[in-house]
This record gives structure tokens, sequence and C-alpha cells, in this order.
């Protein structure tokens, strides 16, 4: 971001870096997007077939639940198939997390003291020392320790911090650092009080989410409100949208998320408006349809799609390609800010498909660059 600019900077928490498979969590490293597979474990194909499909629309990292002896039996298939790193999700059963570790997964999530003595906390560090796993820490407000409820009468901030608290006590007690951390609430308050507060205590990477936040259109909005508000302070280093929808969902809209803070980019940011009467064409149908088929556009650009020219031509002017809305079927196609050439109605989704397309592919090619309407010109920056 332009220093000229400063209320566009977000200035990231300083934590230590930890490593997840391959993928750096913390540190200066990018935020990481994950999700959560829902087929049964045991079921291989469906269950790689679903992490496949994460894969190709961004997921970094994603966890796999390992309840029983038999989802952990087959779980090296799964983690030699996937191309990211995978989370063993893992409550009670210490056993289940030995198996995980020893099958290839990247890291183990786990509340340390709900696995039961010490010694068996112990034997998962072993195992997750030995195999080179990293530890998530999941506190989550509905199933926080009696011993906490009792002590603060319901679950709050101060509760959450306790027992996150008290379980990295456990991990540190015997030498192991390689975790992050999760303070999970489905009330947004709750869940944001604690993260603050747990940011300002301890120096590991921090997992963002909203539990339960519900459905895909109050899910998202729960969600945005909640860690959009954490990740503008500078909180978080890794997210997961909890979303009640397709896993794939829950990565489409943490990249969302993070492009609307300028905090990743990945594929086509899209600036469209809510459509009117004074629109020439029809906005809704044509954005649904360029984000459709611009899906498997991986290079991060700009387009923007506004029905007329009141705030069209000021829109196109900061985006790598602009359609505004005129008049007689004809529409004004902008490239790089710059008023470019009309289109026709019946031709004007191939052509900006097209255009993507070729700008894209040209910018993958090193012969061009993505559009900053906010570079300092080049005197200026001398």
């Amino acid at each position: 971001m332009s220093s000229i600019r400063p209320w566009r900077t977000i200035e990231r928490r300083k934590c230590r870096q930890i490593m997840v498979g391959n993928v750096p969590v913390g540190g200066d490293a990018p935020i990481t997007v994950q999700t959560m597979t829902n087929t049964p474990t045991e079921d291989v194909k469906a269950t790689l077939d679903q992490i496949r499909r994460c894969e190709e629309v961004g997921a970094d990292i994603i966890r796999v639940s390992c309840p029983t002896e038999e989802s952990t039996r087959d779980f090296k298939k799964i983690t030699r198939g996937a191309r990211i790193p995978i989370v063993a999700d893992i409550h009670f059963h210490y056993k289940r997390a030995l198996e995980a570790a020893d099958a290839g997964a990247a890291c183990l999530r786990i509340n340390p003291g709900n696995i039961g003595s010490a010694q068996r906390v112990a034997e998962v560090v072993r195992a997750a020392k030995a195999n080179g796993c990293a530890i998530r820490i999941g506190v989550n407000a509905g199933s926080l320790e009696k011993d906490l409820l009792e002590k603060y009468g319901e679950p709050c901030p101060e509760a959450l911090i306790e027992s996150a608290l008290d379980h990295i006590k456990l991990l540190q007690d015997h030498d192991f650092h390689e975790f992050k951390v999760a303070v999970k609430a489905s009330d947004v308050f709750l869940a944001v009080a604690a993260y603050h507060g747990l940011a300002e205590t301890v120096d590991c990477p921090l997992h963002l989410g909203i539990t339960e936040a519900g459905g895909l259109i109050g899910g998202t909005v729960k969600s945005s409100i909640g860690m959009g508000s954490l990740l503008w302070a500078g909180i978080g280093d890794t997210i997961r949208v909890s979303l009640s929808a397709e896993p794939e969902e829950e990565i489409k809209v943490g990249y969302h998320m993070l492009k609307a803070l300028g905090l990743r980019t990945r594929g086509v940011r899209v600036v469209s408006c809510p459509s009117c009467s004074r629109q020439g064409f029809d906005v809704i149908r044509t954005v649904e349809t360029l984000e459709k088929r611009l899906e498997h556009i991986k290079t991060p650009m700009s387009l923007s799609v506004l029905g007329c020219v009141v705030n069209g031509p000021g829109e196109a002017r900061e985006t790598d390609i602009g359609l505004t809305g005129g008049g007689n079927g004809k529409h004004m196609v902008y490239l790089s800010g710059m008023k470019a050439h009309a289109i026709d109605d019946e031709a004007m989704l191939d052509h900006i498909v097209r255009l993507v397309e070729e700008k894209a592919a040209a910018i993958d090619a090193g012969e061009a660059t993505a559009f900053d309407p906010h570079a300092q010109p080049a005197e200026a920056a001398e």
C-alpha cells in the first residue's frame, strides 16, 4: 500500500512463524485460507475429490476430521493425494492424533486439555515432533472446560483466553512451540474481544474464525464483520469461514474478505453496481455470468461493471478493464483506466471475457502488470 495513503495501510500484528507442511503461517507470510471437508473420511475418493475442488478455488490448507480408527486407517492415502497440507481434526481420542501424525498430517487440531492425562499429551507431542507436525489449539466457546464455566459463570473473553493459555502451557511444558491458536465463538462480540485479548498476550500465530456462523449469506455477513474487523486491526494469520455451505464456498468467501482489505489477491476482483432503472444492460445477470465464466482466472486483476455513466467512468478509471452501460445497446469499454472503445450488447459478454483472459495471460507471461490506479507517477517516486 502507498505510504501517501495511510488510510489504506494495515499493520499486521508481529508474531513468530510456524510451518504447516510446506505452508508458512504467521510472521510476514500471507494470510492463509482454509476450510474443512464434510465427506466421510473413510470414503477416500469422495474426500480427495472434495479436497481437489477446494484446491482449485484457492485453498491453502484443509482440515479433515478423524473421529474413529476407521477414519485414520487410510488417512495416508488422503495426505499423499492432496496437493495442500492436511490438518487432522482430533477430539478426545489421543490415539487418532498419533495415527494421523504417522500418516502424514501436517498439523493436528486438538484441545490438549480434552485428550486425557499429561502422559497422553506427552505422547501426542512426541508424535508431532517425530513427524514434523504443527499443532492447532482450538478453543471454542461452546466447549469450554467446566471449571472455567464455574469460575466465570458463562463463556466470556477472559474464559476463552485462560483456556487458550492453559493449553499453550501444556505444550510448552513439553518444549513444543510449533503451534497456532484459535479462540472461536458464534457470538461475534465475544470472539472479537477474545482475539484482541489473546493477540496482546501471546506471540504465536492466530487462526481466526466465527464458529457456527450460519448459512452462506448470514454466515458470510457474520464472518465478515467479525474476522474483517480483526484483520483490519492486523490480527490473524490464517482464517476459516465457517458456513453451512460447501467447503468451496468457504474458500471463496475467505478470499473475497482478504481481497476487500488488500491482504491477498487472487483472481478477478469485480466492482459492480446494484443496478437501477438507468442501467443500459442487465447488470445483475451480466455480473452473475461474468463471475461464473471468469472463475478459472487465478491472476489478480480488476474488472468494473456498471450499468450507466453516473459512476461508471469513475470506477472504470480504477480497474484493469471497465464496462459502462450506454444508450442504444452500445456500451463503453475502458482498459487500464482509459476509455478504449464501444461494444454492442450481443458481443459484450464474450468480448469482456476475452479481454480479461488476454490481460491475465499477458500478466502471467510478464508482458503486462495489473493496473494500479494508486501508483505514484514516475517523477513523484524519484
